[in-house]
């Protein structure tokens, strides 16, 4: 057990597999091994083994205040919020101090919207431990969800300390910039977390550039074309060997902190992407060739990156945006990229549906593109943040406990106003949003 335990957590999971397999051969029933079996088929993905082993374990256990806490965040995997909720809170039940009970309880409140009980948790876990970070980073997300940003946002730096999150950048002796103006030297700005968060963040880019004017950014390659259209001026590079010496350096996510940004109060003005004209008319005149003439076309994004952490909510299928191919007057064109993009062989809808997913190469592809389109219906993409920071029209199809930067209930965003909102009513549910969605279609293109 002990050797299957420091496999798991050096995140030897094959290995720790193997031994626990064989452990259970010779004691089925042994709890511990159990546990720890399921915690693994966590890991490897294999959540209906994990449920029925931890469920095993904490049958057969005594002292199952680990084996509760755990099998909380397997139930909110496979969506039963109602069984993660009562098995969180019976592991905090039975170890009140426990921060870590307290933080997975958050976590589960959040997803159910419980947003009061979710910061009560958090902060709980706080008062036992205040240098946790998972708790400080779920009250960020909670805060920011429900609009109060100014806390919020100093609660979101603790995210660069959650456990297996990669360094934003190799040991720097250097400071981490404070907002203080200067004009000598480099400030480094760094492209962190995911494509959508780098297209919503850069337009902080000329404001940072205001108060120090010598910028470098350092950005995963395929964002480079765009955030050389946000600042021109910036030194761009995608590999830390090309970094030049730098004073100060920020992450881009970090930069709403320093600028005191509120929902009524964003730097910039959008649209701060643009299509490049040759790329632009290229596929135009694609299109018009593929789609019917007089037809409105409405791009569709159905599914994020697989391994996104809350993919699983946020994305949905092709199959379920019938209520759109059935719309008159429409052809359905594909921005679909990835494993997701299989699913467009087996569509049968009565629009016709141009599948491009394979022919876009980059992100200045997908702006060329959109300029072509009538409209965007998109789950919560980066594609949807281009299209918002191009100003053009765009649905974002949104779980109903969305990323915090949609705020609650609104139809709107302050990020993008070309965006509307259609937000689901029931967790993994998307009938009413399609439904919602095709009805908005509807009348926007009668106006």
């Amino acid at each position: 057990m002990a050797i299957a335990g420091r496999l798991e957590n050096e995140k030897d999971y094959a290995f720790a597999d193997r031994l626990l397999e064989r452990a259970l051969a010779a004691a089925p029933d042994q709890p511990d091994a159990l546990h720890l079996s399921g915690i693994v088929a966590f890991r490897l993905g294999r959540r209906d083994e994990a449920l029925t082993k931890i469920e095993h374990a904490i049958a057969r256990g005594i002292d199952i205040r680990l084996y509760l806490r755990n099998i909380s965040e397997v139930y909110r995997a496979l969506g039963r919020f109602d069984d993660a909720l009562n098995a969180a809170l019976r592991a905090t039940a039975m170890a009140p101090d426990d921060p870590v009970c307290l933080h997975n309880l958050a976590v589960i409140q959040y997803h159910r919207l419980e947003l009061d009980d979710c910061i009560a948790s958090a902060e709980k876990a706080l008062t036992i431990n205040a240098f946790l970070p998972g708790p400080h980073f779920q009250l960020a997300e909670a805060l920011l969800l429900r609009g109060e940003w100014e806390r919020g946002w100093n609660e979101y730096q603790w995210r660069f300390d959650l456990p297996g999150n990669a360094p934003l950048m190799p040991p720097t002796t250097q400071p981490r910039w404070d907002g203080t103006p200067f004009d000598e030297g480099t400030l480094l700005l760094v492209a962190d977390q995911g494509f959508g968060d780098v297209i919503q963040f850069s337009r902080y880019i000329p404001w940072a550039a205001e108060r120090c004017p010598n910028i470098a950014v350092a950005s995963a390659s395929e964002m480079i074309p765009l955030l050389r259209q946000v600042y021109p001026k910036a030194q761009l590079f995608n590999e830390w060997r090309y970094a030049p010496p730098f004073r100060a350096f920020r992450a881009l996510s970090g930069l709403p902190a320093l600028h005191g940004t509120r929902p009524d109060h964003l730097p910039g003005h959008v649209p701060y992407l643009r299509a490049d004209p040759a790329r632009a008319a290229l596929w135009k005149e694609r299109l018009n060739r593929l789609t019917p003439t007089a037809s409105r076309r409405i791009g569709l994004v159905w599914a994020g990156r697989p391994t996104h952490n809350n993919d699983r909510w946020r994305s949905a299928s092709l199959a379920e945006f019938a209520p759109l191919a059935a719309l008159p007057g429409v052809a359905l064109v594909s921005l679909q990229k990835g494993p997701a993009a299989a699913q467009a062989g087996q569509y049968f809808g009565a629009a016709p549906l141009v599948n491009i997913g394979a022919e876009i190469v980059d992100y200045e592809d997908t702006m060329a593109i959109l300029e072509s389109l009538d409209l965007l219906v998109t789950v919560d993409t980066s594609v949807g943040h281009i299209a918002g920071a191009m100003g053009r029209k765009v649905l974002i199809l949104l779980a109903r406990a969305p990323d915090w930067r949609w705020l609650l209930d609104r139809t709107d965003t302050p990020w993008y106003p070309s965006v509307t909102l259609v937000r689901q009513t029931t967790t993994g549910v998307w009938n009413d949003v399609m439904a919602k969605a095709a009805e908005l279609v509807r009348s926007t293109f009668r106006q």
